[in-house]
C-alpha cells in the first residue's frame, strides 16, 4: 500500500457532487474545523447516526472541510450491483458485520490509516434509537482502530437530517423528499475538537471501553451546541423511527439524564 492514500477521481468527484445536491434538499450549516495537518490523514472521524441521509450530508460537509474520508459501510452496500461498484472503485471500507469475516474490518481499517487515509465511522454501529436522540452506547471498533493505528480521532456531531430523511426511508421516500424540498430544514454538522485518548489503564478490553465512552461523550459535548434549545425532546419527532432503551447512556450531555 502507497505511503500517503489518495482518494480516487471517482470519490473526489462524487464529494463534490454532493456539494451541488444537498442544497436541492436542505440548509446545511457546516461549523467547527478540522486541523490543516490532519485533513490528508491519518484521521479518524466519529460520527453520530441520526438518519438514512446522513453519508450525502457528511460528504459535503467534508467537502466543504477540504478532506476525503474513506467510509467504513456495511457488507451489503458492496455486494449491491451497481451501488457495491461504486464502494469499491471509492475505496472504503466494508464491514461484513454478524459474520467471521468482521475481525478482518479492524486491521484493514488500521493499515488505511497507518497509509494516511481519513477515515469516517459511526460508533454507534447504527442509526442511533435513543429516545431523547443523544448518542447510544459505541462499539469499542473506533477504539480499537486508533489504539492500532496512532491516528486522532475528532468528533462529528450532526443534527436535523432526521428532518430530510426519515428512519423508515426508503418506505415512503418520495413524499418524504417533495416534502423536504418544499421546506429545506437546516442541517448542521460540527467537527469537535480532537479527543484526548491518552492515559488509559487496564486491560486492553478496559482501556478499549474507556476510550469508546470518552469518544461517544466527545460526540454528545459537539451536538449540544446545535440542539441546545431542544436538550430534552427534539422539537422534531420522527415517528417511524423505533426508540429503544437497552443502549441509552447513563449520562448523557450538558447533564442531561433519561426520565
Amino acid at each position: 500500500m502507497e505511503d500517503t492514500w489518495r482518494a480516487p477521481w471517482l470519490w473526489r468527484a462524487l464529494l463534490r457532487t454532493s456539494r451541488m445536491v444537498v442544497p436541492l434538499l436542505c440548509r446545511l450549516r457546516v461549523s467547527g474545523e478540522v486541523p490543516a495537518g490532519l485533513r490528508h490523514g491519518p484521521l479518524i472521524l466519529a460520527a453520530n447516526h441520526v438518519s438514512p441521509i446522513d453519508p450525502l450530508m457528511l460528504m459535503a460537509a467534508c467537502s466543504r472541510a477540504g478532506i476525503a474520508p474513506r467510509f467504513m459501510a456495511t457488507a451489503g452496500l458492496f455486494t449491491a450491483p451497481v451501488a457495491g461498484a461504486i464502494m469499491r472503485a471509492c475505496g472504503h471500507l466494508r464491514v461484513d458485520r454478524h459474520t467471521a469475516q468482521v475481525a478482518q474490518a479492524l486491521p484493514a481499517a488500521a493499515e488505511a490509516l497507518r497509509a494516511g487515509s481519513v477515515v469516517l465511522v459511526y460508533p454507534e454501529g447504527r442509526i442511533g434509537l435513543d429516545p431523547w436522540m443523544w448518542p447510544e452506547r459505541g462499539k469499542t471498533g473506533v477504539a480499537r482502530m486508533a489504539a492500532l493505528s496512532g491516528a486522532p480521532v475528532i468528533p462529528v456531531a450532526q443534527w436535523d437530517a432526521h428532518r430530510v430523511l426519515p428512519y423508515a426511508a426508503p418506505k415512503g421516500l418520495a413524499g418524504s423528499l417533495l416534502r423536504t424540498i418544499r421546506q429545506r430544514p437546516v442541517v448542521h454538522v460540527r467537527f469537535g475538537e480532537p479527543i484526548d485518548l491518552s492515559g488509559m489503564t487496564g486491560t486492553a478490553g478496559a482501556q478499549a471501553m474507556r476510550a469508546t465512552d470518552r469518544i461517544v461523550e466527545g460526540i454528545a459535548q459537539t451536538l449540544a451546541p446545535l440542539r441546545a434549545d431542544e436538550l430534552e425532546t427534539p422539537r422534531h419527532i420522527d415517528k417511524t423511527r423505533p426508540p429503544d432503551l437497552s443502549r441509552v447512556r447513563g449520562t448523557r450531555s450538558a447533564g442531561i439524564r433519561p426520565h
